[in-house]
């Protein structure tokens, strides 16, 4: 298992919607990697953390926080300082992958397809919602999902299908900009949600087998469809056409290193839309999946071969491989 017993922090918390998740998946990491021979050690995102890990001597950092400040290039902008190696993607990829209306353009610049859809921030609306919900129709089309640009675990999204009034799209931008300064309003396709990983060690990305996700309660993958036992179903490898399968972890790598990605991370579709069976629409790259009992990205590793501890073992070890950020000598003013 392990090469060499490592120090291990793991993250949690934070000031997120999503910190009670990033807690869960920490408790899970750190058994993990303790039963692969490490010595972990959970520790807060708040504002001791620095001198924490200062004082620590620990050979690795290994983030398990969610959303806002752990995931957007923030915690990983402070371990860039500490000069500490870390698990992930770094500043940029992060940053990248949470702004999703950025991402986007990043998809479509690399070929990669997207839903059509647009940011819609409420200062470009003195008139209100009502105004901002007739120009997502009328740029978007009548289907849309509204969603926060930046954040994960489906909080704050709504689907609207094409006889929602426009007063409950309307509703659903006041939601999200009580969470976000903009709203991404992006076509609802209508299709099978399906998840696939991406794991980047030892110099090659590769892709676990898709999972495909239904909601046995809910509409969609809702934030308690993703975290309530029982409340979804995981078929891994999802049951698709084998030039389907390829073509959805082809897209997810390609969808990866788009954005800088490193180590790890997990990409979303929608798959075989009504209007094309065939299709494969990206929605987001998460490039710290959640790694709870219920996770998604933990049961497809295990699929392929990878099991929990051999899974965090892996991407410590990455990490420790990697080192901190390479710095360069300071250079004297000429004279």
């Amino acid at each position: 298992m392990a090469a060499s017993r490592l120090s291990i922090a793991v993250i949690q918390g934070g000031p997120s919607a999503e910190a009670e998740v990033s807690r869960a998946s920490a408790a899970g990491v750190a058994r993990a990697l303790g039963d692969a021979g490490h010595a972990p050690v959970r520790l807060e995102l708040d504002a001791w953390l620095p001198e924490s890990l200062r004082t620590g001597a620990f050979d690795v950092v290994f983030p398990t926080a969610h959303g806002a400040v752990g995931e957007d290039g923030s915690l990983q902008g402070l371990l860039e300082i500490l000069e500490l190696p870390y698990v992930g993607s770094g500043v940029l990829a992060s940053a990248l992958a949470m702004d999703k209306p950025t991402a986007r353009r990043l998809f479509a610049l690399a070929g990669i397809p997207v839903a059509p859809g647009t940011a819609i921030r409420r200062a470009e609306h003195p008139a209100g919602s009502l105004d901002a919900a007739r120009r997502a129709r009328h740029e978007v089309g009548n289907r849309l999902v509204v969603k926060p640009s930046r954040g994960g675990s489906a909080i704050g999204v709504a689907r609207l299908d094409a006889d929602a009034p426009i007063e409950a799209v309307a509703r659903a931008l006041e939601e999200v900009w009580a969470l976000d300064d903009a709203a991404l309003c992006e076509r609802f396709a209508r299709g099978r949600e399906v998840t696939c990983g991406v794991i980047d060690v030892d110099g090659e990305a590769r892709a676990f087998p898709p999972t495909e996700i239904v909601a046995m309660t809910d509409a969609f993958y809702t934030y308690t469809a993703r975290y309530a036992p029982g409340q979804s179903r995981h078929t891994c490898p999802a049951e698709l056409d084998p030039g389907l399968t390829e073509r959805v972890q082809e897209l997810a790598v390609r969808s990866h290193r788009a954005l800088g990605c490193r180590d790890l991370s997990r990409v979303d579709f929608v798959v075989g839309d009504d209007d094309d069976p065939s299709a494969c629409i990206v929605l987001e790259v998460n490039t710290h999946p959640g790694f709870t009992p219920t996770s998604l990205y933990p049961e497809a590793a295990a699929v392929a071969g990878l099991d929990f501890p051999r899974l965090c073992d892996a991407l410590a070890h990455e990490a420790f491989r990697r080192g901190p950020t390479r710095r360069n000598a300071p250079l004297p003013l000429p004279k």
